[in-house]
């Protein structure tokens, strides 16, 4: 009897394997991601204001972008931070020299 009801049990493990058991998760997908972009904006509605951007003038507004522009061509020299001996300088802390 037990081998005759082997195919039968296996069978209806395969079909359990094929069902679906996330309806409710699928439902609510994404909305973590969403919630989290809406409370990062600060202006939900700024793309409606067609007011200009007060503060700086022309020149300055094109000197600080010519200057953010070029920071890409030529980016500062990476510094070295990693300070594992302790000693800063080349002498060591609490030295009198």
């Amino acid at each position: 009897m037990f081998i005759r009801s082997t195919p039968l049990l296996l069978a209806c493990l395969l079909a359990a394997g094929c069902s679906s058991v996330t309806p409710h998760y699928d439902a609510r997908f994404g909305e973590a991601v969403r919630d989290a972009r809406k409370k990062m904006t600060l202006n939900p509605n700024a793309g409606k204001n067609g007011d200009p951007v007060t503060g700086m003038d022309g020149r300055a507004s094109r000197e600080a972008m010519v200057q953010y522009q070029e920071s890409y061509k030529t980016p500062p020299p990476a510094v070295n931070v990693i300070n594992i001996g302790g000693q800063i300088g080349g002498q060591g802390a609490g030295s009198g020299k």
